[in-house]
């Protein structure tokens, strides 16, 4: 049986995250991730997934200014102390909850010195997520989303990750990213699975429930259980109606 993660950052975001978790378990999801929870009271969240019996898959690094427009800062050159600063944020709130993964995110940025500054903050964010057994995972944003974007495809983060030569750093797979960016999902995961550490779906282009678009999910599942990956796929869309929906949920079970 597939096994979902509802994305709290979009599903049920207008409720408080104690909350929100509560409502995934309701709906039948196997596991919870979120995107910024930093205003949510740690002890409180851990409760929610103990009472649920969920599992917290992931959080993301703390984005920077979002006033000006940052989103993410581990690839601003110059940025380094408070990029360290949103890993060591991320790492104690994740101890804190017991959650698996934290995304950090690049930022808005590009050349030879925003990569080695990626890196260098990847290695950081490895060797002290590694003290608890937590995994790092970057993600390739497409650029309609996020026009400049650091990172923005498959290939480049690979290329970071052979750089970085951290077994704890891994591929955020988004499969409705990638399949703008580059397509050829199927083939992409089968020699890319090595690598994963996470996947995350959305119809594309509307990044709306998965059961709708130019994906076809029923043959990316069954090429995902035919690779042997079976840990929870993270269901990070915008429902369409504004209120979640989760019956698509049944028809990939």
């Amino acid at each position: 049986m597939t096994k979902f993660s509802a994305n709290l950052g979009f599903l049920w975001n207008d409720k408080p995250l104690p909350e929100a978790i509560k409502l995934a378990h309701q709906a039948g999801y196997s596991a919870v991730e979120c995107h910024w929870p930093y205003q949510f009271d740690a002890d409180e969240v851990k409760a929610a997934l103990q009472e649920t019996g969920l599992t917290m898959l992931g959080l993301n690094t703390d984005r920077g200014d979002v006033a000006k427009g940052e989103n993410g800062l581990s690839a601003l050159p110059g940025r380094e102390a408070q990029a360290q600063a949103a890993i060591d944020q991320a790492i104690d709130y994740a101890v804190k909850t017991n959650t698996l993964n934290i995304h950090v995110m690049a930022g808005f940025s590009s050349g030879v010195e925003a990569e080695k500054t990626f890196i260098h903050n990847l290695q950081y964010a490895a060797d002290r997520a590694k003290l608890h057994n937590i995994n790092i995972l970057i993600e390739p944003l497409n650029h309609y989303d996020a026009p400049d974007y650091f990172l923005q495809t498959s290939e480049q983060a690979k290329g970071i990750l052979q750089q970085v030569k951290r077994d704890n750093v891994k591929l955020m797979f988004d499969c409705y990213h990638l399949q703008i960016m580059e397509g050829d999902i199927c083939r992409r995961l089968e020699k890319l699975m090595p690598i994963i550490g996470h996947i995350q779906i959305a119809s594309v282009p509307d990044r709306q429930e998965p059961n709708t678009g130019e994906l076809n999910y029923a043959y990316v599942f069954s090429k995902l259980k035919e690779l042997g990956y079976s840990k929870p796929i993270g269901a990070e869309y915008k429902p369409k109606t504004g209120s979640v929906d989760s019956s698509w949920l049944t028809e990939y079970r």
